[in-house]
């Protein structure tokens, strides 16, 4: 089975977007943009991800609290990465766990490091729920 290398992103604001899309698709990684917690929501169920990446706040519709619950019911190891140019003091409270935020501005670089590390993870959680063929 392959690792799906499409990744999702929810933000409201076409910069922000763009600035991801661009520093995702350099990484090898296949990028779909949606500018909507709704539109996040309905693509979340259309295909495979590899990873989830949210603001807390996407837009109008659902929030990315949400956003991520839904698609964690879909694929329970799911990397989720949110992003917030607010405080992130309470973000572990409604967020799903093994997930990250990153408080906005930051670098492209932590972007692609959360993805990788929270990847990483997923692939071992599969891994340990996967007996081993015998």
């Amino acid at each position: 089975m392959s690792i799906p290398t499409i990744i999702l992103v929810a933000d409201d604001e076409p910069l922000v977007r763009d600035i991801i899309e661009a520093v995702l698709e350099e990484g090898g990684y296949a990028v779909r943009l949606t500018s909507s917690g709704a539109e996040a929501l309905l693509e979340s169920t259309d295909e495979p991800l590899r990873a989830l990446i949210t603001d807390v706040n996407p837009g109008c519709g659902p929030s990315g609290w949400d956003v991520a619950r839904r698609a964690r019911e879909l694929n329970q190891t799911l990397p989720v990465i949110y992003m917030t140019g607010d405080s992130g003091y309470e973000w572990p409270s409604p967020g799903v766990p093994n997930s990250l935020l990153l408080i906005k501005p930051f670098a492209p670089s932590q972007l692609v490091t959360a993805i990788s590390s929270l990847s990483i993870e997923a692939h071992a959680d599969r891994a340990m729920e996967d007996p081993a063929p015998e």
